[in-house]
């Protein structure tokens, strides 16, 4: 039965992130986290793994397919600075369980968690009203990839939410070609952050059978968002991913006040 939950959570995050973009580990992580039945650091694990198999999978298809709306020019700088960022927030989250306990750990990952969607969400709802830059500075597009590299590997969400809200607001782009340069982003600062666990040897004990079950779920997901996110039009798109960000504020509402109370 508790196999069945994760991969439950995988597939299902994982249908919704590879729709809007987000990776499926800001649902994966807080989730996982209000279940309670792994400790933070194998949480951060699994979710990071789940959401690089979704990820590469959704990119690699949409190349293959010839459907990418990845702006490379832009795309790979940003690619680039998350991937460095991946390696700086996994060590910093490295430090942080050393240094303290696993729940102050996940406590102020949920608060962090619970600022920046709440932030995405409410620049969501007013962003048609704000205006937004359109960068092509490479130095620029190497520091934002770098900070988004930064929080998605620290809190093993993958990029999330934040991702599509400095991607309208930085670049201007539409939500579907924001959610695909959103999991190109990811796939960088997640494979730098697994390299850093496996060479750190810092790599959780974690049964491999619900390893591989989330990934798979992870893949799966992916295929079938991908296969949603081509029937629903644009405005669906960003309803489901405003709807999806409340959840997750209650979520992490839960978690702070189960970590930290």
């Amino acid at each position: 039965m508790i196999y069945l939950i994760f991969f439950v959570i995988s597939f299902g995050a994982s249908i919704v992130g590879a729709i809007c973009g987000i990776g499926g580990g800001v649902i994966i992580k807080p989730v996982l986290d209000a279940f309670g039945l792994l400790d933070v650091k194998t949480i951060n694990f699994l979710s990071g793994t789940t959401v690089l198999a979704m990820s590469v999978c959704s990119f690699v298809t949409a190349r293959l397919k010839k459907e990418s709306l990845v702006d490379m020019r832009i795309g790979t700088f940003l690619a680039l600075g998350a991937a460095v960022g991946g390696v700086m927030g996994k060590s910093l989250f490295q430090l942080l369980t050393g240094a303290y306990d696993q729940r102050y750990v996940g406590g102020v990952q949920a608060i962090c968690l619970l600022i920046v969607t709440l932030g995405t969400l409410i620049y969501t709802l007013v962003k048609e009203r704000l205006p937004s830059l359109h960068v092509t500075s490479a130095p620029v597009c190497l520091l934002v990839g770098l900070v988004l590299g930064i929080l998605s590997s620290f809190l093993g969400i993958g990029g999330g939410p934040i991702n599509l809200g400095v991607l309208f607001f930085f670049f201007s782009m539409p939500v579907k070609t924001a959610a695909q340069n959103s999991l190109y982003i990811i796939l960088f600062s997640q494979i730098t952050s697994l390299v850093q666990t496996i060479a750190t040897a810092s790599v959780p004990k974690v049964s491999v059978f619900l390893l591989a079950l989330m990934v798979i779920g992870g893949i799966g997901g992916g295929v079938c968002g991908r296969k949603i996110s081509r029937k629903i039009d644009a405005e669906k798109t960003n309803r489901l991913f405003i709807v999806l960000m409340a959840v997750i504020i209650f979520i992490n509402i839960y978690n702070t006040y189960k970590y930290l109370a």
